[in-house]
């Protein structure tokens, strides 16, 4: 029998945070002061396997402070589906950010992770996807015009196999994720 796949994330995580480092000191990156705050940004999750790990994260919090939190994730939930009924785009502060901070910030999830440094990542299908990053490191691309890019692929493939693995263990075949991280808040740990 194979580890556990939530013993396994935190390797993952690992292994993204030092690539992300590596990249983001090559080209002088950094998020020191700026004016901007990803945790503002609108991203859908796509695995019960983070979603699974982060609320081991929450789990571990003070009752109080998490009915704190799963009250904010759903007024998030319920401004985002407005926004979006009327075709914006979403921009509010994450649930877990507090004072400019992630409460988190050891459970957050994959894209929180990676956001940011310009990156790369070849889909099974051989179709490569390219991302320039954010503000910051766009605007580092016009000193940098070979600036190296973080390759996702690998990391990718590997997340794959922790979802897979996760998903075997659980009592029934649980229907494809595709929520905030505000929406896994307000709706509770996988089943």
């Amino acid at each position: 029998m194979s580890e556990d796949p939530l013993l396994r994330l935190p390797r993952l995580y690992a292994d993204m945070e030092d690539q992300y480092a590596d990249i983001a000191a090559q080209i002088g990156l950094t998020c020191a002061e700026c004016p901007d705050n990803c945790c503002t940004s609108y991203f859908q999750h796509h695995t019960h396997v983070e979603w699974a790990y982060l609320w081991l994260g929450l789990a571990a919090l003070p009752k109080e402070q998490l009915r704190v939190i799963r009250s904010r994730a759903e007024e998030y939930v319920n401004q985002a589906r407005q926004m979006l009924a009327e075709q914006r785009v979403p921009d509010m502060m994450c649930p877990l950010n507090e004072d400019g901070r992630c409460i988190l910030y050891a459970h957050r999830l994959m894209i929180c992770r990676l956001h940011g440094v310009p990156n790369v990542f070849t889909l099974p299908n051989g179709v490569t996807k390219d991302f320039s990053g954010c503000f910051r490191a766009q605007k580092l691309d016009a000193t940098q015009p070979d600036r190296p890019k973080l390759d996702r692929s690998e990391l990718y493939r590997r997340l794959v196999e922790l979802e897979v693995d996760f998903v075997r263990s659980m009592p029934k075949k649980p229907a494809r994720v595709r929520l905030t991280l505000a929406e896994m808040i307000h709706q509770g740990p996988p089943i």
